[in-house]
Parts: C-alpha cells; structure tokens; sequence
C-alpha cells in the first residue's frame, strides 16, 4: 500500500500522464465502487496505470482526484491546494525554511490512514519533493540538481 501511495504521489509531483480509458476499458468493480462513492460527480474522465484506475472529476466545486485499486478498493483522493490552505505549522515552516523556493506544485491526499500534502519547490538550481501532514513537518522524498 505504501509503494501505491508513493507511486500515485510521484505521479502527480512530476506531472507525468497516463493513457486514457473510457468508462467501457474500467474494470466493472471500479465503476460500481466510484459510482457508490461519489454521487453524480460531473464530468468524469478515466486514466489507468499499472495497477490502479484514476477518475479525474468534479465534485462539491473541487477537481479531485479518485484513485482506484483493480479490486475497486479506493485508494486515496487527491486535489490541488493553495498553500494558503496548508496548515498554519507547514505553511511557516515553507516560510522559515524555504523562501528561496517557489511552488511549482502542491496537493492534498487523502485517505483511511488521514491527510497529507506533497510540494515541489524548485529555485534555479534544485528541485525538492517533499511530504507532510498536518501534524508534521516537511520530510523530503526526493532532490534533483536542474541542469
């Protein structure tokens, strides 16, 4: 489950895509759990990785992400944020310990286990993935020198 985790967290941090699948290609389990989860969302579109299903949709005024395992066990939910939606310790932390840093990414996932938040930051020389909750501090998943 941690591997999943991380694998839907890198997916996102480093905007890679997947192909995408129309409701006709997801797994029939899928359909009835999503469909079981989220009442009506609006417009709905399907992308598949190796082994999960992701429904990008609308819901409640948010874009969210739902992940899906092949079983239709749901993963986790994803959304973009603010960082003024970060909470008020992870945002003065980036304040205190990273202000030579701009976001070029941040989102919330959520699941059974509770919430975190994944950022990038980037300067001209370095780019930082880093992962929180909101009783946490920032913790560093990856480090890359731009060339």
């Amino acid at each position: 489950m941690k591997k999943i985790l991380l694998s839907i967290a890198m997916f996102l941090a480093v905007g890679t895509t997947s192909a995408f699948a129309d409701s006709a290609t997801v797994n029939p389990r899928v359909l009835t759990a999503f469909n079981k989860d989220f009442n009506a969302p609006k417009a709905v579109v399907w992308t598949t990785g190796a082994d999960y299903f992701k429904a990008a949709f609308s819901f409640n005024g948010n874009h969210v992400f739902a992940y899906y395992s092949t079983e239709g066990e749901l993963l986790g939910l994803t959304r973009y944020v603010s960082s003024l939606n970060l909470p008020m310790n992870l945002q003065r932390s980036l304040k205190e310990n990273y202000s030579d840093y701009w976001i070029s990414d941040l989102f919330e996932f959520s699941n059974d286990l509770g919430t975190s938040y994944f950022i990038t930051l980037e300067n001209a020389d370095t780019k930082i993935v880093m992962k929180a909750s909101a009783d946490s501090d920032w913790k560093s998943y990856d480090k890359t020198q731009k060339e």
